[in-house]
């Protein structure tokens, strides 16, 4: 064991047994032991807070049963060892469904049986310590402020939506393209919430089987459907208590949609096979790089569950609207990348600042992220260039010049360099271009018929 030493009081008014236990007990480096001969004393010293105390049944003041009453009340945590001249079963019952973490008699074996019991707490003890641990890790790894980098306006929105976010359980829908950064989000806010301690679970609703799907989110009972060989506990039961993360609810079936809608309403879950309700508790954060809106209107998702998943709206900025945020993402990227590979640490050249100032980013932050790694790489010296960036597609931002065109060539080339920039999302381009949604679609009904 490494670490802090594991804290042992032992409570024993028999003086041989007393040293026995200590003596015992002291031959392991990793044990702090002190020794009582009385429960007086000893109550006095719990705000020590002891690791294990080993608790001898009949004490001259007070009985093991009511010393252990007192250790629950003032501490949980602690792990008590009763030690008995009897073997009496009963009282071992009473004594463990009281808290007891194990019962012991004064017989020949008991060195054995006491070492053993002590490593298997102090096993779980460094268990815990080392959960504790990865949860204040996460917990800070997760502080939306040090991993939601920027500055501009469009990113300073996002974080007060978050701060709103935390102070209730209310449903969270996060839009945005892809490669944005919605899960980052959905993370920050459940590790930064009064759930934080509970599981997050995330679901990537377009990667599972659409026959898959309902065993995945509901689980299922043994001999449910041929192959069904156990029950299966699914994602909202393991999420109890915590956050559900569904990322891209817009590519979710009709049909589990209404069931998604039935599980919101009545917080309960049936699993397949089961006529059983489970109740459950979690929180729903849900991603989408749709316009759900739009999707109601055409049909494709319920507009009871899109208002029932409302709740707090997200926006994530694409990152092409958000000005210098690209530089100071591309200098944590590069402070990381350099760190974690052990190379000195590289700056941008005012030539690649440009560069990146001037490129539309279709694949946004992710993008941004794999774009500047390769650039450290590839470059020769402290100092990132230009020559050293690789755009796989320099984006639709420029439209070739191939001579004399009508105005209407120009619209139609327009048109499709902006619904190419923006993923054939028609009512966006409509905004970005300042038209109507039913221009776009009457140009892109002309052109078709025109080529036919």
């Amino acid at each position: 064991m490494t670490g802090k030493p594991v804290k042992i009081f032992v409570v024993e008014d028999n003086e041989w047994y007393n040293k026995l236990l200590v003596y015992t007990l002291s031959l392991n480096p990793d044990y702090e032991v002190k020794s009582f001969f009385n429960a007086r004393d000893f109550l006095n010293s719990l705000n020590e807070s002891p690791d294990i105390v080993t608790l001898d049944f009949k004490l001259p003041d007070l009985t093991g049963l009511d010393v252990l009453k007192r250790i629950r009340q003032e501490n949980s945590d602690i792990q008590v060892i009763l030690v008995s001249e009897q073997d009496d079963i009963e009282t071992a019952v009473t004594l463990l469904k009281l808290g007891a973490y194990d019962y012991i008699t004064k017989s020949n074996d008991i060195k054995e049986r006491l070492l053993n019991t002590v490593q298997n707490i102090a096993k779980d003890i460094g268990l815990k310590n080392e959960i504790s641990t990865l949860r204040r890790e996460v917990q800070q790894k997760y502080s939306f402020r040090n991993t939601i980098i920027g500055d501009s306006p469009a990113i300073k929105n996002v974080y007060g939506l978050i701060e709103k976010a935390l102070e209730t359980n209310i449903t969270v829908i996060i839009s945005g393209e892809t490669g944005t950064g919605k899960e980052l989000v959905a993370k920050a806010i459940h590790y930064n919430s009064r759930r934080k301690d509970k599981p997050f679970v995330a679901v990537n609703v377009p990667a599972i089987p659409s026959e898959l799907i309902e065993s995945e989110l509901f689980g299922h009972e043994k001999g449910a459907f041929t192959g069904a060989s156990f029950r299966r506990t699914g994602r909202f039961e393991e999420a109890d208590g915590g956050s559900l993360f569904l990322d891209e609810i817009g590519e979710m079936e009709m049909n589990l949609q209404t069931k998604l809608l039935r599980v919101l309403q009545e917080k309960e879950i049936v699993r397949i096979g089961s006529n059983k309700p489970v109740k459950t508790d979690c929180r729903i954060i849900a991603a989408t790089n749709r316009n759900l809106k739009e999707e109601v209107r055409k049909g494709k998702f319920r507009e009871d569950l899109y208002y029932r998943l409302l709740g707090l709206p997200i926006e994530m900025p694409p990152l092409r609207e958000r000005g210098n945020d690209i530089l100071m993402l591309a200098g944590f990227f590069i402070e990381r990348f350099c760190r974690e590979n052990n190379l000195p640490l590289k700056r941008l050249s005012p030539g690649a600042q440009k560069k990146l100032l001037n490129y539309s980013f279709p694949g946004n932050v992710r993008e941004l992220k794999s774009i500047v790694e390769l650039a450290v790489t590839l470059s020769v010296n402290n100092e990132v260039e230009a020559s050293d960036f690789t755009f796989e597609d320099q984006g639709p931002d420029l439209i070739p010049d191939e001579g004399d065109l009508t105005m209407r060539a120009y619209e139609m080339k327009i048109l499709k360099a902006t619904l190419k920039k923006y993923n054939n999302d028609i009512p966006y381009a409509a905004k970005k271009l300042d038209i109507g949604v039913s221009t776009i679609y009457r140009l892109l009904r002309q052109e078709r018929e025109s080529a036919e």
